[in-house]
């Protein structure tokens, strides 16, 4: 399946509860946490364990093996948590929603609507590219406190569309644990650039490079003594995957 440009501006959507205010739908009011199911057209479902305060968001998949990133608007940086290492960098309207490309030219609520056990507004919005190359429209389903239950989402670049729908289950409006949206001690911070490869998966062979100097102090290491260095740190893609794709 090929994804259109801006179908990384309805995942972003979906993952960051921050960008919900670009298309002034409430802002979130309270702490809360969520499973979150996100389905797109060829059969792709995503899921992922999400994390809110006012300032911070926190975004699970895979589980405990899997890959965690966390949002910190109050220092505007994003980090991306995979085994025992992180990424940084800068948090902008550009990496968070892309919203900036866009202008809403319709939003509307549609009516009331229980969803999944919780009360919504449903409303419509439509917004279009600034420079008129695509669109992309459809509905929210959102709480008295601004959280988005479910979305229902069309994006349409020329003659190419994508559809995308998600929904919040097990949501449960409380208190956050400080500590989700921190590093943890013993993480290890790894070049961005470095470390992410073609189509911004994992650079195993750095992290294989990085484990190896670590390790010695400098001296080189079989092949094999990094592996199991690298093992340590890096989770089982093959199980990461699955936690993240329920397949």
């Amino acid at each position: 399946m090929k994804w259109l440009p801006n179908s990384a501006l309805l995942i972003s959507m979906l993952w960051c509860p921050l960008t919900v205010g670009a298309v002034s739908l409430p802002e979130v009011t309270v702490d809360y946490s969520a499973d979150s199911t996100m389905e797109m057209e060829g059969g792709m479902t995503m899921k992922s364990r999400i994390y809110h305060t006012v300032d911070k968001d926190r975004v699970e998949m895979g589980g405990s093996d899997g890959m965690a990133t966390i949002t910190r608007k109050d220092k505007k940086v994003v980090w991306q948590l995979m085994g025992n290492m992180y990424m940084e960098r800068p948090m902008d309207a550009s990496n968070i929603s892309g919203m900036d490309t866009f202008d809403v030219v319709e939003q509307a609520e549609v009516g009331q609507e229980t969803v999944n056990g919780v009360k919504t507004t449903k409303s419509k919005v439509v917004a279009v590219k600034k420079d008129g190359s695509g669109k992309f429209g459809g509905f929210f389903w959102t709480t008295k406190e601004g959280i988005t239950v479910k979305m229902d989402m069309l994006s349409k670049e020329g003659e190419r569309k994508m559809r995308m729908t998600s929904e919040l289950t097990n949501l449960k409006i409380e208190k956050q644990n400080p500590a989700l949206f921190e590093i943890p001690a013993g993480y290890t911070k790894n070049d961005m650039g470095a470390m992410m490869g073609m189509g911004g998966m994992p650079n195993m062979e750095e992290m294989k490079k990085n484990a190896r100097q670590r390790q010695s102090g400098g001296k080189p290491l079989r092949d094999s003594q990094a592996g199991e260095s690298v093992g340590e740190q890096i989770p089982d893609v093959n199980k990461m995957m699955k936690g993240i794709f329920g397949k």
